[in-house]
Order: C-alpha cells, then sequence, then structure tokens
C-alpha cells in the first residue's frame, strides 16, 4: 500500500527502522530547528552588543515569556501524535480538523494569557529578584513576546500537522523562511538601520513578531491550498469537533505541563537562582544556554521526527517497529551530543570571549561550560525518549518525571547545594541543573525500556475499527 498524500515514500527508503530512513524524515526538522536557533543565537548576540545588562536580560524574559508558550506548544505536540496515527489507521480528514481544532484553543488560550501577564509582567521580575535595570528591560521584552504568542499558534499547530503527515519539508522551507525576516528585522529594529528609530532589546522582541508573522502566513497557505487540501480537506475540516479537543487535551495537556516544566520552568528557576549572584553569573548563563540551545537543536529535530515515526508505526500496529526507530535515533542523538560536550569542554575560553568583553561574565561562563558539556549526553537521552514517548501518547509520565527534575532535583537540589556549598557561588544552581538533567534522562530511559507505553490505545473509543471520516480516503 502506498500513500499518495505524503511527500516522502518515493524517496524513503524501504526500510522504516534503518539509519537512512529516520536521517531522510528527521532532516527538514533538524534543518528547521538549526535555522531557528541560529537566528535566536543571532537575536542574542546582536542584544549582547547593548551591554551586560540586555545580555542578562533577554534570555530570563524569554524562558518567563515561553512559561504559558511551552504549555501551549507542549499540548500542540499532541496534534503531530494524533495527525501521524490517524495517517496510519487511514482518515486522513481528521488530520486536518485535528490541527483546527488545535488553533481554535491555541489562540482563546493566548489571548487569556496576553491579557493576565501584561500587566503582571513588573511584579514576576521584581519577585525574581533581578537587578531593578535589568527588570526593566524584561518586563519591555516580555510584553511584546506575549503578543508574538498569538501568531505563533498558526506555527506551532501547522508544524505539528505537517510532521505529523510526513511532510517536513514545508515546515523547513517556511521556518527558513520566516527565521531570515526576522533576523532582518531584528538587524533593523535593534539598531535603528533604514531611517528606522534604535529600539534596542524591544526592537528583538517586534523583530521576532514580524518574522513569526511571516513563518505562520506561509505555513497556513499551504495547509489550505494545492494538494494539502485535496488529500487532507484542510478547507473543509474548519468544523468545531469537541470530542478532538477532548482527545488533544487528554494527551496534550501532560504534554503542554511537561514541556513547561522541563524547559521553561526549568530556566526559570535556574535564573531565578543565579540571578542571586548579580547580573555578571545572569549575563554568563545567558550565553551559555544560548549555545546549548543551539547545539542541541538537531536532536530536538530528530526527536519530533521520531514522535511522527513511532506515531505511524503504533496506528499500523508496528510497534516492534516504534522500537527499532527508537534505537537508531538514540545511537545518532549520543553520538552527536557526546561530540557537541567535547567541543564546549575544549573552546569554551573562546566561545565566551565572543560573548562578552567583561571578565567577570567571562570567568562564570567557562565554568558553567564545564558542567554543561558533562550534561549533553543525558540531554540526548531525554529528547529521544521524549519523543518516542509521546508518539505513544505517553505523555502523563512526561510530565511528572520533568515536574520532579524541574522542582524536586533543580529547584529543591539547588537550594541545598547554596546552603552547603556556599564557595560554589552561581556554580551551585548550576550543578543543580546537571543533575536534572540526567536523572531525567536516565527516568526516561527507564520508562521505555519497561515498554508500559505499549499498552496505551488512544483510539480505544473507536472498538478497533479503522474511523474514516467523511471524505476521506484509503490507499
Amino acid at each position: 500500500m502506498t500513500d499518495k498524500s505524503t511527500l516522502l515514500p518515493q524517496t524513503l527508503p524501504n526500510d522504516e527502522t534503518s539509519l537512512k530512513y529516520m536521517l531522510k524524515l528527521a532532516a527538514p526538522m533538524v534543518v528547521a530547528h538549526i535555522s531557528l536557533t541560529i537566528m535566536q543565537f543571532v537575536d542574542r548576540f546582536m542584544v549582547s552588543q547593548l551591554g551586560t545588562e540586555e545580555l542578562a536580560a533577554i534570555l530570563p524574559a524569554g524562558y518567563v515569556g515561553f512559561l504559558p508558550a511551552a504549555f501551549a506548544t507542549g499540548v500542540m505536540t499532541s496534534v503531530n501524535t494524533f495527525v501521524s496515527q490517524s495517517l496510519g489507521r487511514g482518515d486522513k480528514r481528521a488530520c486536518s480538523n485535528y490541527c483546527w481544532q488545535a488553533i481554535y484553543m491555541g489562540v482563546a488560550y493566548s489571548v487569556v494569557i496576553v491579557v493576565i501577564m501584561w500587566p503582571a509582567a513588573p511584579t514576576i521580575f521584581k519577585l525574581l529578584g533581578h537587578e531593578p535595570a535589568v527588570a526593566a528591560m524584561e518586563v519591555i521584552y516580555l510584553r511584546i513576546m506575549l503578543y508574538v504568542q498569538i501568531l505563533a499558534v498558526f506555527v506551532w499547530a501547522s508544524s505539528q500537522f505537517f510532521m505529523g503527515v510526513h511532510r517536513p519539508v514545508v515546515m523547513m522551507y517556511s521556518a527558513i523562511a520566516g527565521q531570515i525576516v526576522n533576523v532582518v528585522a531584528n538587524y533593523v529594529l535593534i539598531f535603528g538601520k533604514f531611517g528606522f528609530p534604535a529600539m534596542g532589546i524591544a526592537g528583538a522582541g517586534w523583530g521576532t513578531f514580524v518574522g513569526i508573522a511571516a513563518g505562520s502566513a506561509i505555513r497556513m497557505a499551504v495547509f489550505l491550498i494545492g494538494d494539502i487540501n485535496t488529500s487532507f480537506q484542510s478547507r473543509h475540516s474548519l468544523n468545531i469537533d469537541f470530542v478532538k479537543m477532548k482527545d488533544l487535551l487528554k494527551v496534550g495537556l501532560p504534554a503542554g505541563i511537561g514541556l513547561m516544566v522541563n524547559i521553561a520552568l526549568w530556566g526559570v528557576i535556574l535564573f531565578g537562582m543565579v540571578g542571586r549572584f548579580g547580573k555578571e553569573a545572569l549575563a554568563a548563563t545567558s550565553a551559555v544556554l544560548s549555545c546549548v540551545n543551539v547545539s542541541v537543536m538537531p536532536v530536538v529535530g530528530l526527536a519530533t521526527a521520531l514522535t511522527a515515526a513511532v506515531g505511524k508505526a503504533i496506528g499500523e500496529g508496528k510497534k516492534d517497529v516504534a522500537i527499532k526507530q527508537t534505537s537508531v535515533c538514540l545511537r545518532i542523538g549520543l553520538v552527536y551530543m557526546g561530540l557537541i560536550g567535547l567541543c564546549l569542554l575544549l573552546f569554551r575560553h573562546g566561545i565566551m570571549a565572543f560573548w562578552s568583553s567583561d571578565d567577570t561574565v567571562i570567568a562564570f561562563g567557562i565554568r558553567i561550560f564545564v558542567l554543561a558539556a558533562i550534561y549533553q549526553v543525558f540531554d540526548a537521552a531525554t529528547l529521544i525518549y521524549n519523543g518516542s514517548l509521546r508518539g505513544a501518547g505517553d505523555t502523563l509520565w512526561l510530565a511528572a518525571v520533568s515536574a520532579f527534575g524541574a522542582i524536586v532535583v533543580l529547584g529543591a537540589g539547588s537550594l541545598c547545594i547554596i546552603k552547603l556549598f556556599p564557595e560554589l557561588g552561581a556554580l551551585g544552581p548550576w550543578t543543580g541543573a546537571t543533575i536534572s538533567i540526567i536523572t531525567v534522562g536516565l527516568a526516561n530511559r527507564w520508562r521505555f525500556k519497561s515498554n508500559r507505553w505499549m499498552r496505551i490505545d488512544l483510539f480505544k473509543r473507536y472498538g478497533g475499527e479503522m474511523p474514516i471520516s467523511d471524505g476521506a480516503t484509503v490507499e
């Protein structure tokens, strides 16, 4: 059976468990994620040219803004799960309808977040204890990013759809286009080029807004026209379906909580702890995380592709294939991240000199990079097993273990380290962060090896019958 609705079957190898198959499926996602982080890297480097306070402000503000956004993004990953499994079952119209349900819920959620967080922004950074000059910049950047998230809903939902139907190339090209627009807009608005006023850190926020607008417009245009509409009836599946919303929330809520805790809350806690040691420690942490975020993105892209591959395999009743696909991706991730860790360790002095001319910031960063290098391979395990378990719908486990790693290991653990070993300074919270990543990586490995995810049936309500929506085709 050949599914002509997807872009990739004619170019992918027949063996779905081969290294070549997974690399070809993941390649567009990897490129899209790398281009995104390069864009963010360039943005932050531009801001770093404004001074230590601006560098200290941009990433903490980004993490605070990503708290609600991470929840929404995590919920959106369930679109990939349901779309890929629906594709495997032959229900194509359901694929686009799931995407629409995510968009409806996402826009409503983002508007509510703007209403709540916009006036609360000054209080948030005051509670984090950051210096007044840094906090003022954080408020400006956060408020702009709240507006960005409304548009980003269309990017998140459509991207998960394209990944779920195995058309990652669409996401790749639209992501690159949007990110090029973003970088150009940032350069113009941050530094005041071509007659525009120099807006500083606010320019970075509005540049991101312009880039996200471009990316969302491209994705939605492709979603609504041409063979996507022909195959998946995207213009004819706009109906609100509360049953599908419930599906997405059942799997997506734990995923949203897990992503919010594992990335955003993890970052907020880390910056809250590091902030006790001054703006130089904050600036060094921003520089290190900016580099680490770039290096890890290929594995994030690989894990996202793995979610789609595992979901499709499970939808087709091939759980043994899902196991082999996970094993292939894990080997790739461990080798790659091991090499990245070695590079971070060897070149940490030069990297920090690139980011700052402040000797104190450089000294902090050099020591932090040692810990960042240590946890790279464990981060790879965390991401790959996350991708596989998410494809199976095992998101409740991911949420629980992420919460434990961020709140208990990083939060409570860092407080203990700071109290027991005050001489470590900013390295105390970073030690807690390293231990938390190692803990979550090992826990996710145990969960996958237990095979408990195999018992999950997301379409149990259909009684084992293949659901065929009106207008769907099975080939």
